[in-house]
């Protein structure tokens, strides 16, 4: 079966090979031996979040600390909208 790349790198999987795999919404994708990969994943939410955190390199300090500073008041005669 052929699937075609867009100029912007998307392909549209045939609903045949989808529904042989119990379609998700997300899959994990690598080259493995000139071949692009796609394995089916099932993320909850919070994974999501966990996932993107650690893509970003951020740690629970670093959240703990934009907290921190989100919760100060703000300097006099300016408010946290400006």
């Amino acid at each position: 079966m052929l699937a075609k790349m867009t100029s912007k790198n998307q392909l549209t999987l045939p609903k045949s090979i989808t529904a042989a795999v119990d379609a998700a919404e997300y899959f994990e994708v690598e080259a493995r031996n000139g071949q692009i990969v796609l394995t089916p994943v099932r993320i909850q939410r919070g994974d999501a979040v966990r996932a993107k955190l650690a893509e970003l390199g951020l740690q629970e300090q670093d959240i703990a600390d934009a907290v921190q500073w989100v919760r100060q008041p703000p300097p006099a005669g300016m408010s946290h909208k400006e």
